[in-house]
């Protein structure tokens, strides 16, 4: 497998292409299945920690799909689509670890110098790409794991489907200039919609209250608020992220 956008922007100048709407469609599966498990993981303790498991796996196949379908937007090739169901677990297992030992690293570390508050935020890095993060550092802690998701993709494409963590990092680190510049935009967009979102909420919130409507309605409408914005989210994210990374091959 290997993604063709360098040698083909390196081909032309500035191309003139559109980055939407994407055909994202065939993430909807995965990001019901996400927003359920965090319904279960809300609702039942008990059963928390392996529906959340679930649900950043169904947020890391539905970003996967999303990541396809935003580099042929972006008229690059990618080969994601070829991938059989057994080989895109594969290749979602072998990053969700990884991310998983960053976000751990990343909270012990928080822990370690006195943000015992903060430091559990860190472990939604994942989560925060398409589910609202309710800290302002973590959501942009969430656009640099988006970054790093990405480069891992595009990393294992070039690779024969070997992950690489370590490969990623360097790429990130050569790619800093619009790569960076990506992370901080999408981490005020990020700001952006858990504003808008925290306003819809409270705003259902009180309807739930108030409403005579039955409990499966309200609840069905929650569903839909909170599935909504999810793919909102990982439509947005992976809508900035491509444009730097494309950006970083042009320059």
């Amino acid at each position: 497998m290997a993604i063709a956008l360098r040698r083909q922007l390196q081909q032309r100048a500035l191309p003139n292409a559109s980055f939407g709407p994407f055909r994202f469609f065939e993430a909807m599966p995965w990001l019901v299945l996400a927003t359920s498990m965090r319904v279960i993981a809300f609702n039942n303790p008990f059963i928390a920690i392996p529906a959340i498991v679930f649900a950043s796996i169904a947020v890391l196949h539905a970003f996967l799909v999303v990541t396809q379908r935003s580099i042929e937007m972006a008229q690059g090739q990618t080969n994601l689509g070829a991938l059989t169901f057994t080989e895109q677990s594969r290749l979602t297992r072998a990053i969700l670890w990884r991310i998983g030992l960053l976000m751990i690293g990343a909270t012990m570390a928080a822990l370690a110098v006195g943000y015992a508050s903060f430091a559990p935020h860190l472990m939604k890095g994942l989560d925060g790409m398409a589910f609202d993060q309710f800290t302002d550092i973590g959501k942009f802690w969430s656009a640099v794991v988006a970054a790093l998701t990405l480069l891992m993709i595009v990393d294992a494409e070039q690779n024969h489907g070997r992950v690489s963590f370590r490969r990623a990092a360097e790429e990130f680190a050569r790619r800093i200039p619009w790569l960076g510049a990506a992370v901080i935009a999408l981490g005020v967009i990020y700001l952006g919609l858990g504003l808008g979102q925290g306003l819809i909420r409270n705003a259902l919130w009180q309807f739930y209250q108030a409403s005579t409507a039955h409990p499966l309605i309200k609840n069905l409408i929650f569903f839909v608020f909170i599935f909504g914005f999810a793919m909102l989210r990982l439509w947005v994210t992976l809508l900035v992220l491509t444009w730097g990374l494309k950006r970083s091959y042009l320059d």
